[in-house]
């Protein structure tokens, strides 16, 4: 087991990616840093992560300026990233570092996963990567290496008892942050999901799948359950160039995100969810329905969504938010809300 992490590391040297959250070569991860990539990570690619986290440390350099930082600024900066619970958590976890930490990160793995947002997997990455520890970090990117390392037959979720022991067979004292990150990276460029680069694999000789050539049997995954498809109508609220947004409820999904006014969101055949229901809209007025179907997914549904379209001649009493027309694309729109308002700017 020895042999893999020295491989590894030894690959790592040569090939590691140039990732902006990294601490360039000598030098010591900063905590800040490492914790902030890893929120963000959470369910989201590189690619994706990249620009967020230097627009995020451009506005907010520092975990002291995040945690003042306006709340609805920080969620407006977060807009397209999805998992918005994860941007909530961002925001009281920085408050807690700052007022009960004095601005310092705790260092080993019990304490980190104390703060809102950090879980097994994100306490042991900044515990090894920020912090030197030796600590078994475990994503996706190491479900899939370490199961075919040694050919784990247990279906996900329950195989990742066995991935995470096995992994910290492998998982050196010295460099733990590295070796993680190491793991990171080959997952990313070679042991791929699909079509695995295995001749370029510093891993291949120690590889079951790759001695059996069923590499792409693992991680086995129990089968999937079908996502439901959830609708609802929705309505674009217009006066003399402002558009009508609400600010969601803090807790549950979106919290606290702008959007627009709408029915809820509930699993309902088409027609039912889709006739024309004035009787449930926020203000009276000449409805019309919009052309065009959104649809947007998030993890456990799919959702449909109509609009139905209304220009006032002035603004009825109202708690919600007026944004002018030609910016309310960015407001900090959610993704699901963006697609809808598509349909018709």
């Amino acid at each position: 087991m020895t042999k893999i992490s020295t491989q590894l590391l030894k690959w790592y040297d040569t090939h590691q990616r140039n990732l902006p959250w990294r601490a360039q070569c000598g030098h010591i991860a900063e905590p800040y840093h490492i914790w902030l990539s890893e929120i963000m990570l959470q369910q989201t690619t590189v690619a994706a992560v990249r620009s967020y986290f230097e627009k995020f440390l451009t506005k907010w350099p520092n975990i002291q300026a995040l945690a003042d930082a306006p709340e609805e600024d920080v969620l407006a900066a977060w807009a397209g990233l999805g998992y918005y619970a994860r941007a909530r958590n961002l925001i009281k976890c920085a408050k807690i570092i700052t007022r009960d930490h004095n601005g310092i990160f705790p260092r080993n793995e019990s304490d980190l996963k104390k703060l809102p947002g950090v879980g097994d997997y994100t306490a042991a990455a900044i515990a090894a990567i920020a912090f030197s520890r030796k600590a078994v970090v475990v994503d996706s990117n190491v479900e899939r290496i370490v199961s075919r390392l040694v050919q784990i037959k247990t279906p996900l979720p329950a195989g990742k008892k066995d991935i995470k022991a096995a992994t910290a067979e492998i998982t050196p004292n010295k460099r733990a942050g590295d070796f993680a990150q190491a793991m990171m990276d080959l997952g990313s460029s070679i042991c791929s999901p699909k079509a695995p680069k295995c001749h370029d694999c510093p891993l291949k000789t120690a590889c079951g799948a790759y001695a059996t050539s069923d590499m792409e049997n693992y991680p086995v995954k129990a089968p999937k359950k079908l996502r439901p498809t959830r609708r609802a109508l929705v309505y674009f609220i217009e006066v003399d160039g402002y558009i009508l947004l609400e600010r969601r409820p803090d807790k549950g999904l979106l919290g606290g995100m702008p959007g627009l006014l709408g029915d809820e969101w509930i699993e309902q055949d088409g027609e039912t969810a889709f006739k024309y229901r004035a009787i449930n809209a926020p203000f009276n007025a000449e409805w019309s329905l919009v052309d065009g179907t959104s649809k947007h997914t998030f993890t456990h549904f799919h959702l449909e969504t109509k609009l139905l379209r209304a220009k006032l001649d002035a603004r009825p009493a109202s708690n919600h938010l007026w944004v002018p027309r030609d910016e309310v694309m960015d407001y900090g729109l959610p993704t699901v809300f963006k697609k809808m308002v598509k349909l018709i700017i």
